[in-house]
């Protein structure tokens, strides 16, 4: 029945609310693809209307909802239209929280203490809250700088039916995700502990500092374990920006300097992304050389500034020239993106220990006033463990993607546990390059990607997935999501090589020594 798969009465309830919107909203999708499809005036509005309405329903029940439209923002897969990707851009860390009077409880009963024995001051106001929990700014006692990721009450029970919702609806409306949301709902249900989520964020840190990626390439915050329990996770605080605002404020300015809104930026490079396909911005060595010049013009402002006030201080109404910051200086967004795939491609290829949920909304912009930015890893919520086998197997994979071996990329598809009613190779090799390459106009025959996986579930019907490799997938989509949203479109297999040929090199090693 229903209610045993969600689980309780409030867990119907929900389902049903999601139901009287995601289902009109599918059927009215599927009629436009059908009687419509080159209607592009249908279409924006469509979208602007279901975007709206299901950012309100997501709003209105939270759980695992909003981590769903946390994906639509990152543009998972570059699957996600861009009207959606911007209505949705708001769950990032902007849904609204919990009352400080739940957050006091929860604390104190998680610590066994008054907040007023642990903290030297805390802030009451959330600095992000998202679907399973809040955050807030706090000192500790000695002086410590933190943040405090608080749970919020019963959201582990709805979550699970929430999951369970939406598996169902796929099983109807697009089969093809389900083994996938299977395995998301297990990884999923090992979020509710934050001890367990203390140990992961030590664990990952160790090994980013032991890789040579902690300190100086990226950061990652150091756990208090010892103020930390099921419910509530003491960390060091990682001061920067939101990395989502910072690229707002980088267009922003560049927006400024073209004499021209951000809206009105937007919109026109919105025209010539649909008028022009796949759009791909400089190049990191072309932006490092920009940002350069741009340096120097900043310098020798700076100096012929300094050198007016020295001059012209005292003249009446005269008007002080402001020190204009490095932190005005533009972003490297390739530079950036290939930082991002490279130290997950250590996670995962080197460690066996990676954080499968790597959206923007967990990394910061950190020294951005010293003009040498570099990213603020933060949530482990999501860490997933490789055996060496599926390592080895994985790796194997990224050269067969690299080196374009379709029958070698079935074979190990195969291999790792992927099943399908006709096991067609030639399906299955689209399905490793798409989940864990590359996806464009090239790739998917010049389909939408969503549309593409659609027609190979339709042409061989997935029956199972390698489950370890799921995780994998929705980093490898989730970084190219980001790098599709900053026209910086990149194939994994470029970047992931290295990592893959080191590990079959030491795999030999071994074997080697082992059969000697």
């Amino acid at each position: 029945m229903l209610i045993d798969e969600m689980g309780s009465l409030e867990g119907l309830s929900r389902s049903l609310s999601f139901y009287s919107l995601g289902v009109p909203t599918y059927l009215r999708y599927r009629y436009l693809q059908l009687f419509h499809n080159s209607s592009t005036s249908l279409w924006q509005s469509l979208h602007e209307s279901a975007s709206k309405e299901g950012l309100q329903k997501i709003l209105e029940l939270r759980g695992f909802y909003v981590k769903t439209g946390q994906m639509c923002a990152t543009n998972v897969g570059n699957a996600f239209p861009k009207i959606w990707q911007n209505t949705m851009t708001v769950l990032q860390d902007g849904v609204p929280g919990e009352p400080f009077e739940v957050v006091r409880e929860t604390i104190e009963e998680g610590m066994g203490k008054k907040m007023s024995e642990v903290f030297e001051s805390f802030d009451p106001s959330p600095i992000g809250a998202a679907s399973i929990g809040q955050v807030h700014r706090a000192v500790l006692k000695g002086g410590r700088r933190v943040v405090v990721k608080v749970q919020y009450p019963s959201v582990e029970r709805l979550f699970r039916g929430d999951v369970r919702t939406l598996i169902l609806f796929c099983k109807v409306a697009q089969p093809v995700h389900v083994p996938a949301l299977e395995e998301i709902e297990k990884q999923f249900m090992t979020e509710f502990d934050y001890r367990e989520e203390c140990r992961k964020l030590e664990t990952v840190r160790a090994n980013l500092v032991r890789g040579g990626w902690v300190p100086g390439r990226c950061e990652v915050p150091e756990p208090v374990p010892e103020l930390s329990s099921k419910n509530v996770l003491v960390m060091e605080e990682l001061v920067g920006t939101k990395l989502v605002e910072a690229l707002q404020a980088d267009a922003a300015r560049y927006a400024e300097t073209l004499g021209k809104t951000l809206a009105q930026f937007l919109k026109d490079e919105e025209i010539k992304t649909l008028k022009n396909g796949e759009r791909r911005g400089p190049k990191k060595e072309v932006m490092d050389a920009y940002i350069a010049v741009q340096d120097a013009k900043r310098r020798a402002e700076n100096l012929a500034g300094l050198a007016r006030n020295a001059l012209w201080f005292w003249w009446p109404g005269y008007e002080m020239r402001k020190w204009v910051g490095k932190e005005t200086l533009p972003i490297n967004h390739g530079r950036m993106v290939d930082e991002l795939i490279d130290v997950h491609g250590h996670e995962i290829f080197v460690d066996g220990y990676f954080n499968a949920d790597p959206h923007p909304g967990n990394m910061l912009l950190l020294n951005r006033k010293t003009g040498s930015p570099r990213i603020g890893l933060i949530d482990y919520g999501q860490v997933k463990e490789l055996s060496r086998e599926n390592i080895v197997i994985l790796s194997k994979m990224m050269v067969a993607l690299q080196e374009d071996d379709e029958p070698e990329m079935a074979r190990l598809l195969f291999e790792a546990g992927y099943k399908t009613r006709g096991m067609r190779p030639d399906l299955a090799a689209k399905y490793a390059r798409v989940s864990l390459d590359e996806d464009n106009k090239k790739v998917c025959n010049g389909k939408h990607v969503q549309v593409f996986m659609e027609e190979l579930e339709a042409q061989d019907p997935v029956v199972d997935l390698p489950r370890e490799f799921v995780m994998v997938g929705r980093v490898s989509l989730m970084l190219r999501g980001l790098g599709h949203s900053l026209k910086q479109p990149r194939r994994l297999s470029d970047h992931w090589i290295k990592y893959a040929r080191k590990v079959l090199k030491e795999e030999e090693e071994r074997r080697r020594r082992e059969g000697s």
